[in-house]
């Protein structure tokens, strides 16, 4: 589907007249992910979308000159684009790291178009500028690659070596995820793609304030800087084995959301809580859309 910017490759299952759900993958993986997650939400009549974000597998850019970008903006910004494009009106917004970021972006500064949230870690919209304030040690030892990519080796090293930078970041993010390695390789087909190493460079320098934002998303980061509320309903998520984000009782970002909520842990679940818990996120998409139909009904 052509946006704006993008040629956007997705999968598609579920009937055509359910609750829209857009499932968006994180970095570095794609939208197998969502491999187990899709039919179970089609079995609970809901449409299902997952596509390829920016820069991963079959997704293109329609033009040579436009830039780049990985920043959460662009992210955020895509989620509108492909639902113009697909011509939906509202859908539910569902995401993990890269993909929960844009996610929160949609939810937050198009309210009227997300019907709900949900979101592992909770609330992902970037404060840029925190860039600077270091972090425990051993989480920042769990960050190497945002150093990493800071750097022209980094750089070299990420078009060298995706497959083997995802497998150290998997099993960091993941160490109770004993997954294959015809997972890993069905994932890594998606980091073929020519921009890849480009928006994964821009993403992770742009974060940490070593590569400026683009014009075009000038005006969205501005907004995003003031760390918008997300006042839709929303199902947030902690995997209690996460390996770089600690779970959390969700409290500490409870003034994020303003909208009704609902904060869960999953045992045994790391970072890529979609793939490796499938049934426990299914099942906030499911409770998102009750959620939504208790407070309309309330209100």
């Amino acid at each position: 589907m052509r946006t704006d910017a993008l040629d956007v490759a997705y999968y598609e299952t579920g009937p055509q007249n359910g609750d829209t759900v857009l499932l968006l993958h994180g970095f570095p993986y794609d939208i197998h992910s969502y491999a187990d997650v899709a039919p179970l939400l089609a079995e609970q009549s809901f449409r299902v979308i997952v596509p390829y974000l920016r820069g991963h597998g079959p997704t293109t850019f329609l033009s040579e000159v436009t830039p780049r970008a990985g920043q959460q903006a662009a992210l955020g910004a895509d989620v509108i684009a492909l639902m113009d494009a697909l011509g939906l009106e509202k859908a539910y917004v569902a995401g993990y790291d890269w993909g929960g970021r844009a996610a929160c972006v949609a939810a937050a500064v198009w309210p009227r178009r997300c019907l709900g949230l949900v979101s592992v870690n909770s609330y992902l919209i970037q404060d840029l500028s925190t860039a600077m304030t270091p972090i425990a040690p051993e989480l920042e030892a769990g960050f190497w690659y945002f150093y990493y990519f800071l750097t022209e080796r980094g750089q070299a090293g990420l078009a060298a070596n995706a497959k083997d930078v995802a497998r150290v970041i998997w099993t960091r993010n993941s160490p109770k995820w004993h997954f294959s390695d015809e997972l890993l390789d069905r994932a890594a087909e998606a980091f073929r793609n020519p921009d890849y190493v480009d928006i994964v460079i821009h993403s992770y320098r742009h974060r940490l304030g070593f590569a400026p934002g683009f014009t075009e998303y000038e005006k969205l980061e501005s907004l995003l800087a003031r760390q918008p509320e997300i006042t839709v309903p929303a199902v947030t998520l902690d995997g209690l084995a996460d390996g770089n984000f600690p779970a959390t009782d969700g409290t500490s970002s409870a003034h994020h959301f303003i909208g009704p909520r609902l904060h869960r842990q999953v045992k045994d679940a790391g970072h890529n809580l979609p793939q490796e818990r499938p049934h426990a996120f299914a099942a906030a998409v499911r409770d998102v859309r009750l959620l939504r139909q208790e407070y309309a009904a309330r209100y």
